[in-house]
């Protein structure tokens, strides 16, 4: 598998990454475009506040391994595809840039040091640009993470760190958790309020540098689409207040999941596993089968776009 995935990965990096940013268009659409990957799962991404750095995770079946992919705008354009400098030796996934650019956060499963194994479960860790190089990643602290799994890091400007854990305190099985940075020194985390966690899997949250909304992942709750869904919350009198469900627009029958809106709050990103494939069709040919399973939809993980001010306003928000 991992031959065959470092395979696909130098052929694609003969080819410019084709990325578009459109403006008017009221439907998601897939963002990014992997034509030798047209059955293997890309799932979250993030983008610098300048629009010219990009980092995706790339995912193979049943969660095989799980690497980094990064592309820069140089000179107006997209270089190709690459595997991030501080990834592809181990599990690594879910990156995300600091409001400032200058750090990128991720989960990883990598060794706490160079004498241990990998671990089995996710932590949080952090790589920092200096004269435009990503240096060695460092594991953030232990009150931070666990001997249980810490997912989907989102800062804030203010430093404060929002995450996924599985904790003893928490309200469900999942929860969404934030630590406040003071002085360089994180906090002891806190479980979010009922407006956010609820007893059952809340989860990939996404908080805007200023703190005032939250769009994450929940599943089980009532009125849900499907295996997983999104929502969003606001912030307002000093709570998080109850989550609003992104609606048919975004949602779907499958796990919809990995929330991001770029920096300028311009565009809206998402991760689905949405289906498109019918469960029976008139006629059927080796070229409309392939074209079935190889084109729009097809139930692998891809991520989509949308501009942000058309999901607010499906949400009668501005």
């Amino acid at each position: 598998m991992y031959c065959l995935l470092f395979l696909h990965l130098s052929l694609l990096a003969q080819e410019n990454a084709n990325i578009k940013f459109e403006n008017d268009f009221s439907t998601p659409k897939v963002f990014i475009e992997l034509p030798n990957f047209k059955n293997i799962n890309v799932r979250d991404c993030t983008i610098s506040p300048g629009y010219d750095e990009l980092f995706f995770t790339l995912d193979a079946p049943k969660n095989a391994f799980r690497t980094i992919l990064t592309t820069k705008k140089v000179n107006g354009q997209w270089t190709p595809f690459s595997i991030a400098s501080f990834s592809g030796n181990y599990h690594d996934i879910e990156p995300a840039f600091s409001p400032d650019g200058t750090q990128l956060f991720f989960a990883s499963k990598r060794p706490v040091d160079s004498d241990s194994i990998p671990k089995k479960d996710y932590d949080l860790w952090v790589t920092t640009k200096e004269n435009g190089i990503w240096k060695k990643p460092v594991r953030l602290p232990e009150l931070i993470n666990s001997s249980k799994n810490e997912y989907y890091p989102s800062i804030a400007k203010n430093g404060t760190i929002y995450f996924t854990a599985e904790r003893e305190d928490g309200k469900g099985k999942e929860d969404i958790y934030k630590s406040e940075n003071i002085n360089g020194v994180y906090q002891t985390p806190v479980s979010l309020g009922t407006g956010i966690n609820t007893k059952t899997y809340e989860y990939n949250a996404y908080v805007s540098p200023d703190e005032r909304f939250l769009i994450f992942g929940s599943y089980g709750r009532e009125k849900s689409l499907g295996r997983g869904d999104l929502y969003i919350s606001f912030y307002k009198d000093g709570a998080w207040q109850e989550a609003i469900h992104l609606g048919a627009l975004i949602n779907s029958n499958q796990i919809d999941y990995c929330p991001f809106v770029s920096f300028d709050q311009k565009y809206f990103f998402f991760t689905s596993e949405k289906s498109t494939i019918q469960s029976s069709y008139q006629k059927m040919s080796i070229d409309i089968l392939q074209s079935v399973f190889n084109n729009n939809s097809n139930g692998t993980s891809k991520i989509y776009y949308l501009p942000f001010d058309k999901l607010l306003t499906s949400l009668n928000r501005e």
